[in-house]
């Protein structure tokens, strides 16, 4: 590690990760004007939100900062892609990696890899289901839309909270903390689609106050020390492609997972590629 990734990774194994979550999300959510208008109009200028996009661009009309983080998209601005073989991008951002899950384990940056048996809370039967499967990886930046929705029609199965730290996900720590989404608190999604199980792993960081779903509410806050299971099979819900799944109340990552010779992802779908929620991202056979 060069000493600006010392600077930056090392301290955070000390950081009173939850804590510091916890004090962003009061600031996030206050519904002081004069604060949370400015703490908005910071972030527009620092990452160059693109306010055009979203469906209320008046700052008065987000009682707080997390309403204006969480705000909706303009109707048509993220076409779903219409093709009916077509795996759908679940969030704008850039993509941290993609390919193939080989021998179990998922590529997380050069040197570092984890199991989908670790990602998945330790679940033998969970973890089978994508053996020799496909990933991909997505990133949301501070400017991204942070609701996430549906790459295919899927029937929901079962809801995984899965307790841990909350190492940030940027760059430098994915390169330099081993683990690090097999480590962070996350949520897990089974779905049963035409491509057969998929599994979309919300993964919680530094700052993340809250990972929610629209059939739950919130998943967490609280933080638990074990992890809690929900199954779905007489009411299961069923959620069609490109229909909003969940959001992260501040940034974080997506992880998606298929089984084996189920899907392919397209050619270009390659780390560090900008993404757009309804994209086209890849195909189901």
């Amino acid at each position: 590690m060069t000493l600006k990734d010392i600077v930056t990774v090392l301290p955070q194994y000390a950081l009173p990760h939850h804590a510091l979550s916890g004090m962003m999300s009061k600031l996030t959510h206050c519904e002081n004007r004069l604060w949370k208008n400015l703490f908005i109009k910071l972030i527009i200028r620092l990452y160059g939100v693109n306010m055009s996009e979203a469906k209320v661009q008046d700052l008065d009309h987000y009682a707080s900062f997390n309403k204006f983080f969480t705000r909706e998209l303009t109707e048509g601005c993220r076409p779903v892609a219409a093709a009916h073989d077509a795996i759908t991008c679940p969030a704008d951002g850039a993509v941290s990696q993609a390919g193939p899950i080989e021998g179990g384990r998922i590529f997380q940056a050069k040197g570092h890899s984890y199991t989908a048996l670790e990602l998945l809370g330790g679940d033998a039967e969970r973890a089978k289901a994508f053996e020799n499967g496909s990933f991909t990886t997505i990133y949301l930046s501070p400017k991204d839309y942070h609701r996430l929705h549906m790459p295919l029609t899927g029937t929901l199965k079962e809801m995984v909270h899965i307790p841990g730290r909350l190492f940030s996900v940027n760059n430098t720590t994915v390169n330099a903390v081993p683990n690090l989404f097999a480590r962070n608190e996350r949520v897990v999604c089974m779905f049963d689609t035409e491509a057969g199980p998929m599994a979309l792993v919300l993964v919680g960081a530094i700052f993340v106050s809250s990972v929610e779903t629209v059939w739950h509410g919130v998943v967490t806050p609280p933080t638990v020390d074990t992890a809690r299971t929900w199954k779905y099979q007489d009411n299961a819900p069923t959620l069609e492609k490109g229909a909003e799944m969940g959001r992260f109340n501040m940034g974080s990552t997506i992880i998606v997972l298929f089984g084996k010779d189920k899907i392919a992802w397209l050619d270009e779908l390659t780390a560090g590629k900008p993404v757009k929620l309804g994209e086209q991202i890849g195909r189901c056979f």
